[in-house]
């Protein structure tokens, strides 16, 4: 139990110590990264620096499959430099049973990283996306998906339009029972357009069965009103801009997921992408199970017999592998290629199945 402490110990530390550097990286290229990028306004350093902070910790939980390679190479090739790994060996202590005190502080890591930070990142990048908007040209859509169907705003010199409608179809270029309320720059609501649908097209929304209200001041707005089969309104909207308008799902928190996706289906998007995404953050801590094992597979030896190098080199490739993996059958499963649940769970279970083949090899013959 001592040893087991002790290893623990010692793994948190080089995953914790390894985490802080990598984060001090982050924010210097980060803030080189701001100050080369164009704005609409000049920035601060206080701008830059707030940026950069922003961004920071959504970079650090994509390379976390790196940090928990490298804190298991840190630890063995210490461990292996000192001989304590020997002196555990001629205790009678195997190598799959000196990787259970690392293995589980890496599942609780991946637990504690899906409960606590997820929220953090997914709260600090929709701040970072809102905030370099904001610094960034205006005119730019917004879109939300709520209870009362999806919203989405246009805006030009000339105004701004907001667009409520119940449903869409699955890529977002045709809305159902929508309504469009047009405000001028210095006043309020001018118009009100009802629709049975507004299709997008490069001209604009194209209209069926529109009725238009006008809204100034000491008009009639019923008597004034007009009926229109088709009718056509300007646009500088895209069916690009509208999907870049729900961000990633990683601005989403996990715990936000679930009802998310519900209202995306009664909106009549494909809310796909972010059922991977849920899937592949709750089979999180299991992939990082996996980078341990991977990471130890090739440093679980005496430095006496050479080849240290490229042990650690092999890890550090491997890792990278089974991460690209990961990504390409998340891919895969966003694109319906391969189920979601498959996309998700197959990358980790292999990547484990195959570090465990390799120790039992190495220990066993």
């Amino acid at each position: 139990m001592i040893l087991d402490l002790y290893f623990a110990r010692r793994f948190a530390m080089s995953f914790l110590l390894i985490t802080a550097v990598f984060f001090v990286l982050i924010v210097l290229t980060g803030l080189l990264e701001q100050a080369g990028r164009s704005f609409a306004v000049p920035l601060s350093f206080g701008d830059l620096l707030r940026l950069t902070l922003l961004d920071a910790p959504q970079t650090l939980n994509v390379i976390l499959p790196l940090i928990m390679v490298l804190a298991t190479v840190t630890l063995f090739v210490s461990l292996a430099r000192s001989s304590e790994l020997i002196v555990t060996r001629a205790s009678g202590r195997s190598a799959l049973r000196s990787l259970v005190s690392p293995l589980c502080v890496a599942l609780i890591i991946g637990a504690m990283i899906v409960g606590m930070f997820n929220p953090i990142v997914a709260a600090t990048s929709r701040q970072y996306e809102l905030l370099s908007d904001s610094f960034r040209s205006s005119g730019a859509a917004a879109l939300s998906v709520s209870e009362e169907g999806l919203w989405l705003r246009q805006g030009t010199q000339d105004g701004q339009t907001v667009i409520r409608a119940w449903r869409s179809n699955l890529d977002g270029s045709v809305l159902y029972d929508v309504t469009f309320i047009s405000y001028g720059t210095d006043t309020g609501p001018i118009r009100r357009i009802e629709a049975e649908s507004a299709a997008l097209r490069a001209d604009g929304w194209h209209l069926r069965n529109a009725k238009s209200w006008p809204l100034q001041a000491g008009v009639n707005s019923e008597g004034e009103s007009s009926f229109h089969e088709t009718l056509t309104l300007p646009s500088t909207l895209t069916l690009e801009r509208i999907r870049d308008s729900f961000g990633s799902a990683g601005t989403i928190s996990i715990y936000d997921l679930p009802s998310f996706i519900q209202q995306l289906e009664y909106s009549g998007f494909s809310p796909r992408r972010h059922q991977v995404w849920l899937q592949v953050e709750l089979a999180r801590p299991l992939f990082l199970v996996a980078m341990v094992l991977v990471a130890s597979a090739f440093t679980m030896r005496h430095t006496r017999s050479g080849g240290t190098g490229v042990a650690v080199l092999s890890a550090v490739l491997l890792g990278f592998g089974l991460y690209f993996i990961r990504s390409f059958a998340q891919i895969l499963g966003e694109n319906g290629q391969i189920p979601v649940l498959m996309a998700a769970w197959a990358p980790p279970v292999a990547a484990i199945m195959l570090a465990m083949g390799v120790l039992l090899h190495r220990e066993d013959g």
